[in-house]
């Protein structure tokens, strides 16, 4: 066992966890940020269109209880906390409460597969500043490594996409396209931190694990000014265009995502569902990563690694 002063930290976005909170979580996702009021008033839509709430805390928390039963397995369990940047749990009551309990150091896991200064950096900060606040009680806290690319995350997303792969072959397609997805980003943040080139490489990994050669990437769930660059295709486009007369069948991956939430079960299942639909194109979706046992097996690689690296 590792002693009770050491533990998991996994951070995530956050989300409204019934429909009273929908309100309260938008305006702190938008404070300080240009985000139109209409595209708001969108947002809460899509919360109301898939009961009004999101299950990313619930999911996260999930995961945190299967890396503590993964790493007691090894004999090295440690409890796992869960912070959000966006809702609650806020970060810094968990942060807090890590403090209050004893926990001198913690390996913290970003749960954003693909790095931009929106996706990581912000944690860090958040974490940083989390410490500067709690002072000497604050935990010392390092940062996993990336995994994007990491082999068991690449095994657990194609894991997914076949049995999407699957369920159209049980049917008799066996032509599909795979399309990847991840969040479209600022041009110029995705530039300044090599978002798109981990985003593809994620993409072709899993491709060629499954040896699958017709696949390609597209963004989605853009939220920024009308003005402002962001990173293209558009999932809906693709759907409509490029796949729309090419291809009978598409297998959608969100591999830019770790859990269902409303960029999932919204901006996909409905929104890229009906586009394909448009397009006369039969559409599955893979499932998240969630809490299923490769990713699971994956993050508890990560902490004992990073464990590893402090020991050294």
């Amino acid at each position: 066992m590792k002693a009770p002063g050491q533990a998991v930290l996994l951070l995530a976005f956050g989300g409204p966890r019934s429909p009273s909170e929908v309100e309260g979580f938008l305006q702190v996702v938008s404070h300080g940020r240009p985000i139109p009021p209409a595209r708001l008033a969108e947002v809460a839509a899509h919360y109301e269109a898939i009961g009004g709430r999101s299950p990313l805390a619930e999911l996260t928390h999930r995961q945190a209880r299967a890396l503590e039963r993964r790493l007691a397995r090894e004999g090295g369990w440690r409890p796992a906390y869960v912070g959000m940047r966006c809702w609650h749990p806020f970060i810094a009551d968990t942060m807090s409460n890590m403090a209050e309990e004893g926990i001198r150091e913690a390996i913290a896991v970003v749960l954003s597969p693909h790095r931009t200064e929106a996706s990581y950096d912000r944690y860090v900060r958040e974490v940083q500043a989390c410490q500067r606040s709690l002072g000497v009680r604050a935990p010392r806290v390092e940062f996993a490594p990336p995994w994007h690319a990491h082999p068991l995350f690449i095994a657990a997303q194609a894991q997914c996409a076949q049995q999407a792969l699957d369920r159209l072959r049980a049917t008799g397609e066996a032509d599909a396209v795979l399309l990847f997805t991840a969040h479209s980003v600022p041009e110029e943040m995705a530039r300044a931190s090599g978002y798109r080139d981990q985003v593809e490489e994620s993409a072709r990994l899993v491709a060629e694990r499954l040896a699958h050669e017709r696949w390609l990437v597209a963004y989605q769930s853009r939220s920024g000014r009308p003005s402002q660059r962001w990173l293209e295709p558009d999932v809906r486009d693709v759907l409509r265009g490029r796949l729309g007369g090419e291809a009978s069948a598409v297998v959608v991956v969100p591999i830019g995502f770790v859990c269902d939430h409303v960029e999932v079960l919204f901006d996909l299942d409905v929104e890229a569902r009906e586009a394909a639909r448009e397009a006369g194109l039969r559409f599955e979706r893979a499932p998240a990563l969630n809490d299923r046992e490769p990713f699971i097996d994956m993050l508890a690689t990560l902490v004992e690694a990073t464990t590893g690296d402090r020991a050294r």
